[in-house]
């Protein structure tokens, strides 16, 4: 079974350098620990409480300078990644995204596509797809950022599309307490997948993160919780068998449910109308 890590850290806001060699730090912890994939914050490279003129500054094409040493601490240390980081595309637009990296190169990236207004997200573009999941040697891997959770359709999107485990970069603030508490739980439970969620901690600038990264299971179980206010990794083995397995018989020939089966599409025209 494939070992996934969350790592749970806080950035130095604007200071990439740093930010680039705590990751690789936490990313040798976590191949010690024989982690197969480690999931690092939101805007884990630059910090989240940016100006927009900040995030112009940290940006980068992905692949780019800093994801190709990541990859190449990838491949020396045989682990997958999925890092937050501000993306400059190539339309000239700024995306708060999610890099998924592997020692084969660069994997996949999804673009956030919900932005509240908070942090950096008030002067960045939101993704235009939900794209995924990406294929790799630990299983069929989805990623969302921070804010996307609170929208089921996003995870239930990637669930109809394959996805295995659910990798959340995140930034939760201290108010935030809904994602660790409910969502996450929730997300896993109604797709049957496993999720991976890493969040900052600390405080940078105004704002103040919760921690409490997590990953739980395809049932809702709570597999991991880290603590509010310390960095931390942590491990969860996942038997990737479990996020395929939609049906759940609890009493056979009695009770039995469907996760997928049981849908009802042709009642769901109304999620995809604009209002």
């Amino acid at each position: 079974m494939p070992r996934f890590a969350a790592v749970q850290m806080e950035s130095v806001v604007l200071d990439t350098e740093a930010n680039l060699e705590k990751i690789i730090a936490h990313m040798q912890d976590a191949a010690a620990a024989e982690a197969d994939v480690a999931v690092f914050p939101e805007c884990a490279l630059s910090g989240y409480a940016l100006t927009a003129e900040e995030a112009r500054a940290v940006a980068e094409p992905i692949p780019g300078p800093r994801t190709e040493r990541l990859i190449q601490a990838c491949d020396k240390l045989g682990i997958i990644i999925a890092v937050g980081i501000i993306e400059k595309g190539q339309d000239e637009l700024y995306y708060n995204a999610c890099a998924l990296l592997g020692p084969d190169g660069h994997a996949g990236t999804y673009r956030k596509t919900h932005l509240p207004f908070l942090g950096v997200d008030r002067y960045l573009t939101p993704g235009e797809t939900i794209n995924g999941p990406f294929d790799t040697p630990a299983g069929r891997l989805g990623m969302l950022v921070c804010y996307d959770l609170r929208f089921p359709e996003t995870a239930r999107v990637l669930t109809l599309a394959g996805t295995q485990v659910l990798l959340v970069s995140t930034a939760w603030p201290h108010t935030a307490t809904l994602y660790s508490d409910r969502a996450a739980c929730t997300r896993s439970a109604e797709n049957g997948i496993y999720l991976v969620a890493a969040n900052h901690v600390g405080q940078e600038r105004d704002t103040r993160f919760l921690g409490r990264s997590v990953i739980t299971g395809p049932d809702g179980e709570m597999l991991a919780e880290a603590p509010p206010d310390a960095e931390t990794i942590l491990y969860a083995d996942i038997d990737l068998s479990r996020s395929d397995a939609k049906q759940r018989v609890y009493i056979p020939g009695e009770y039995e449910l469907d996760l997928i089966k049981d849908r009802r599409p042709e009642l769901y025209a109304p999620l995809s109308e604009t209002q």
